[in-house]
This record gives C-alpha cells, sequence and structure tokens, in this order.
C-alpha cells in the first residue's frame, strides 16, 4: 500500500527553522499534487502549502514569504522549509499525497502519520 513518511519535525524557538520531508512509497503510478496540512489541538486539518507534480505551488496566507514548499518528482518526495517560525505554527503537519495506484482505479488522497511541530521559547 501507499505509505507517506514524514520527518524534520521538533522543537524550535521563534523565529527559528524547520524543514519537513515527506517521501511516498509504495504502489504508485503517478502523483499529482502533495501538499502539507496542520492541525492544532481542537481545529479543523487546513491546508499550508501545496504543490502539483508541474510545479505550480499554493500558500494560506499566514505562512507566506515564510514557507517553501518544493518537490523531488524522481523521488516522489515534498519538503516544507519553513522559516521565522512562530508560536501559532504549533501544530501536527500532515503530508497528502493524490495518488493514481493503477490504471483501474480512480486517484484519492494518501495521508502520512503526521510530524509535531512546536514552536516555543
Amino acid at each position: 500500500q501507499v505509505q507517506l513518511l514524514e520527518s524534520g519535525g521538533g522543537l524550535v524557538q521563534p523565529g527559528g527553522s524547520l524543514r519537513l520531508s515527506c517521501a511516498a512509497s509504495g504502489p504508485i503510478f503517478n502523483i499529482n499534487a502533495m501538499g502539507w496540512y496542520l492541525q492544532a489541538p481542537g481545529k479543523r486539518r487546513e491546508l499550508v502549502a501545496s504543490i502539483t507534480s508541474g510545479g505550480i505551488t499554493n500558500y494560506t496566507d499566514s505562512v507566506k514569504g515564510r514557507f517553501t514548499i518544493s518537490r523531488d518528482n524522481a523521488k516522489n518526495t515534498i519538503y516544507l522549509q519553513m522559516n521565522s517560525l512562530k508560536p501559532e505554527d504549533t501544530a501536527v503537519y500532515y503530508c497528502k499525497a493524490d495518488v493514481k495506484t493503477t490504471v483501474f482505479v480512480r486517484r484519492r488522497g494518501y495521508w502520512g502519520q503526521g510530524t509535531q511541530v512546536t514552536v516555543s521559547s
């Protein structure tokens, strides 16, 4: 089955940086969009940044100018460079990939397990 492996989360001071990685593996025919979502306690999961296979990016307003999403299609991997981190960025960050596993099935979304990002002094 498709698996998304996330890494790079942790504890960082305000103003610091982290780099998240997410690698997709398994029965992958192709992947269209991939993205990062966050979910704070008691809140709905929401988009942070996404990127298509062609490199088109989308960011939520609160991270524009601070975060950068990138993609290595050969490795089925995306990254999120997080700079100038703020306490309000604290959340579990989830990787998502829109994957077609074979030519016979519809594309669907797959989620990683999430990685905790904590911004605190």
